[in-house]
């Protein structure tokens, strides 16, 4: 009997570390599109004078993700999604489908897509973004297209959802381009779906439980987030949320301004959410190409740019004191960092794919085979 005890004790401490992982009823991804890891140093420079100052640089779990697509070393938004959302590399350009794809021309194997596998378990869905909501990164939560610039096509689709009734939030910009590509369409699919499309957060009344928003501005993210999130937790199941916030640099002081704002509002959210079933997973879809050259402390980040920008073509590599800004992509790794339910497997370098699993352990759930 006592070696039997002795065993049980052994076997239970052995099991304890798989144990003890915390199963994620809800999960949070946060996007920061473009915002490498020169991106994230900037905007803690910028907006506070020193480094490590974002509250995301103080997460418990991080590591390095490669953005490389199926093809080539720099990647895009809707391959760099594809990859996060699928757990599959694809080509750039293409939404959600597989490698075979060829973009604008032939479709490849669609993926399904995490946002998907929530619906089909009955969670509480919602994809936000600042900008269209039918571009790359929010369109491959939900979407399936050979070509991004198909965003007319993209946004039929939330009401034609291949799983459960589709997301339940949607709130973005991007009318202009959406309704000039399907405005035929779009009234008479939502009709269908039972579903009303808002111009703006301030139409949407108190009583909607399940709102679509699509401003011809660009959208407030951090009001967007609150009502979303304020909708979403009431479903008992949990609930997947993506909310995306543009910090591309080309624009230097928009985009680092757009990162320290995002930064806040994510600070605000991890302090209402119960990170005991919460996952939270903060990352990029792919980097920009701004470089810390000099600077000081006491010196603004920026100083010098707007006399740069006033003499010189927007096309122009930026040169000022402390940055150099060119006006492209980049392919090396970006941050991923982690909090709340699972987050402890977020380590060490990782492929972008990873963060499909990661997710989808944090929830307990088996992918279909990819």
């Amino acid at each position: 009997m006592r070696r039997f005890i002795l065993s049980a004790i052994t076997s239970l401490l052995l099991l304890s570390p798989a144990m003890a992982q915390k199963r994620a009823k809800n999960v949070i991804l946060f996007l920061a599109d473009a915002a490498g890891v020169p991106t994230v140093s900037a905007a803690s420079l910028h907006g506070y004078g020193e480094p490590l100052k974002l509250y995301v640089q103080s997460w418990p779990h991080m590591g390095l993700m490669d953005t490389t697509t199926a093809s080539a070393y720099v990647s895009d938004s809707a391959a760099g999604m594809t990859a996060i959302v699928t757990g599959v590399k694809t080509q750039s350009g293409v939404i959600s489908m597989g490698p075979d794809t060829e973009r604008g021309k032939k479709d490849g194997r669609i993926l399904k897509t995490l946002l998907e596998y929530a619906e089909e378990k009955g969670l509480a869905t919602g994809v936000l973004t600042n900008v269209s909501i039918a571009d790359a990164t929010p369109a491959a939560c939900y979407g399936h297209a050979n070509d991004r610039r198909k965003q007319g096509e993209l946004f039929l689709q939330i009401f034609r959802p291949r799983f459960g009734d589709g997301p339940d939030v949607v709130i973005g910009a991007g009318r202009k381009t959406i309704w000039s590509q399907a405005g035929g369409e779009i009234e008479a699919a939502a009709q269908k779906a039972g579903r009303r499309i808002y111009a703006s957060l301030a139409e949407v009344p108190e009583s909607e439980r399940r709102p679509i928003v699509v401003s011809e501005g660009e959208m407030d993210v951090a009001a967007a987030a609150r009502r979303a999130l304020k909708l979403l937790s009431a479903n008992r199941g949990g609930y997947f949320l993506m909310i995306e916030w543009d910090a591309h640099t080309d624009n230097p002081r928009q985009g680092l301004d757009n990162l320290v704002r995002f930064d806040r509002l994510i600070r605000e959210i991890a302090s209402q959410v119960n990170l005991n079933d919460t996952l939270l997973v903060f990352t990029a879809d792919h980097s920009f190409e701004p470089r810390i050259t000099g600077g000081r402390r006491g010196v603004p980040l920026l100083e010098g740019l707007d006399e740069w920008m006033a003499s010189h073509s927007p096309k122009d590599e930026i040169r000022i004191p402390a940055l150099r800004v060119g006006h492209s992509h980049t392919g090396e790794e970006v941050l991923i960092a982690a909090m709340g339910a699972g987050a402890e497997r977020v380590r060490g370098y990782m492929p972008n794919t990873r963060v499909f699993d990661i997710i989808m352990q944090a929830w307990g759930w088996r992918p279909e085979p990819r």
